[in-house]
């Protein structure tokens, strides 16, 4: 296993000085966001994709570092039904794929996005209950008419162009949100598309980690290192679907952590070893997104946490059998 960081909580450091500040800490590699939610702070495609000098001065900022690249990240919503919007983050998940070719980069992370309800919506419509039937037919449209066709056709340009794997993120509000959506879309598309494990996002669901890793298996290209506290009270009270803002800490039903903060040592060893178990070995990366700590803090935490859970030797033959 190799530990990285996402890069987008460093987004207001000079992209030399953040990499220098991430090989300082002792991680492996980074996963760079260019585009979309996660932002173009350290890499805008469409400049180094025009300009072979910034294209450069880009990689040789990674090597003196010795940082890996572990994934090119542009988190959108390419099927939004506000036409602009959706190509917006369209032409971002293909700047990302043009820019993944001329780097050797084999991994794209994101979204699969939301669609409206019709196509006559302008805004997305996330089905989260199975009545009234308005909503089966909802599903039906999102899949079928938009999802579906704009993944196909996604999926064979980044083929076409050297990308083997689109992580995408198992995130609510988004029609790929758990372990049984992200095998619907891998099997009606195929093996190009895998999950982005981002076990925050699961928590709060409800899901047990160990038990989607088991689930997906081969179907794990990534792993986001993110956790996630459940505040019993609220939950108990409220239930986990949850719009407050995320800076209401105090009154949400769960808030993001960094890791330790909302689990402890052994559901993060059980999740590494099950990870194992299923043959990924491959990119930790840390996203903080923790309202409680710096992100100072919060990276030193998560880099030392991790440290001690994940395995970064080879797991040899087993001399004693």
């Amino acid at each position: 296993m190799k530990l990285s960081v996402f890069n987008p909580v460093l987004g207001d450091m000079p992209f030399e000085s953040a990499m220098q500040y991430l090989a300082q800490c002792g991680v492996d590699a980074v996963e760079i966001g260019c585009g979309g939610y996660p932002g173009k702070a350290h890499c805008d495609p469409a400049l180094l994709l025009e300009d072979e000098g910034a294209l450069s001065a880009f990689k040789r900022v990674l090597k003196k570092n010795g940082l890996e690249l572990a994934a090119l990240s542009a988190h959108g919503n390419p099927v939004h039904p506000d036409p602009d919007v959706a190509e917006s983050f369209r032409q971002d998940f293909q700047n990302a794929v043009l820019l993944a070719e001329r780097l050797g980069v084999k991994r794209i992370v994101g979204f699969s996005g939301c669609p409206g309800g019709s196509p006559e919506d302008r805004t997305p419509n996330w089905v989260t209950c199975a009545w009234p039937d308005d909503y089966q037919k909802i599903l039906e449209y999102q899949w079928e008419q938009v999802l579906i066709p704009y993944w196909r056709g996604a999926a064979a340009f980044a083929a076409a162009h050297g990308v083997e794997k689109i992580a995408l993120e198992m995130h609510p509000g988004f029609c790929v949100y758990n372990p049984e959506t992200m095998m619907k879309i891998r099997n009606a598309v195929g093996p190009i598309l895998g999950a982005n494990f981002d076990p925050s996002h699961l928590f709060w669901q409800g899901i047990d980690p160990v038990y989607a890793i088991r689930y997906l298996g081969k179907a794990i290209y990534f792993f986001h290192a993110k956790d996630t506290k459940i505040d019993e009270i609220n939950t108990k009270t409220h239930g986990v679907l949850d719009t407050k803002h995320y800076g209401d800490e105090i009154h949400r039903s769960w808030i993001f952590r960094s890791v330790g903060y909302g689990h402890d040592y052994q559901v993060w060893k059980d999740m590494m070893s099950a990870l194992r178990l299923v043959g990924y070995d491959g990119m930790i990366s840390i996203e903080h997104e923790d309202s409680l700590m710096t992100p100072n803090e919060g990276l030193q935490k998560a880099i030392a946490f991790l440290k001690d859970v994940m395995m970064f030797e080879d797991k040899g033959a087993m001399w004693w059998a």
